[in-house]
């Protein structure tokens, strides 16, 4: 579990072919030294296990599965990532709760110049979208952020400087794949008002 705050951005050094998937090694200076195998990583909102470290790197395994879903399998070596280390117990939630399981991939459509930040506009997949809504909380590559507003099939974030500065979205263009994750919240919420259609709850006891 993650809160969307990006702690450093890091780079991608390398994604090499493995048995299963891809092995990703990422640049990441300092924060290293802080880092564990085992550990989970979030790596531009997805949520990877660290393999191994070095001096100022981790690597994670990615799966088929992951590379599918998600943005990484168009990292390229240089490629700049947002970086979180999972939450622990007793931190301070700052932003909202992030699992790190990307949702889709959505695409940059537009942004313009708002004060000292940026309004950005973003287009989701469409079956996402019934889980954006004005003033909720999304993950748009890790990074959490308050939706500003919706129209039509497309939804704004407003960007202060402070976040084009500390993460990835200061360099993001139109067309851009990003992760997007909605707030969980939502996602069980709509599960729990589905008609349950268990065949084992009309059995007798």
């Amino acid at each position: 579990m993650f809160t969307g705050l990006t702690e450093c951005v890091g780079s991608v050094v390398s994604f090499a072919e493995a048995l299963a998937g891809r092995v990703g090694r990422v640049a990441c200076g300092s924060l290293a030294r802080e880092l564990r195998t085992g550990e989970s990583v979030s790596v531009d909102g997805v949520c990877l296990t660290i393999i191994r470290t070095g001096a100022d790197w981790f690597e994670v395994e990615i799966s088929p599965e992951t590379l599918r879903r998600t943005s990484l399998d168009g990292k390229l070596p240089g490629t700049a990532v947002n970086l979180e280390r999972a939450l622990r117990a007793g931190d301070r939630l700052g932003g909202h709760l992030v699992q790190g399981h990307v949702d889709g991939v959505g695409t940059v459509s537009g942004w313009k110049p708002e004060g000292e930040g940026r309004r950005l506009c973003v287009t989701p997949p469409a079956e996402l979208l019934k889980y954006i809504v004005e003033k909720g909380s999304v993950a748009l590559d890790g990074v959490s952020l308050t939706v500003a507003s919706v129209r039509g099939q497309e939804f704004e974030v407003a960007l202060i400087p402070h976040t084009l500065k500390a993460t990835t979205l200061g360099e993001w263009q139109v067309s851009r794949r990003i992760n997007v994750e909605a707030d969980v919240l939502a996602k069980y919420v709509e599960r729990l008002l589905q008609p349950y259609n268990d065949s084992t709850a009309q059995r007798k006891i």
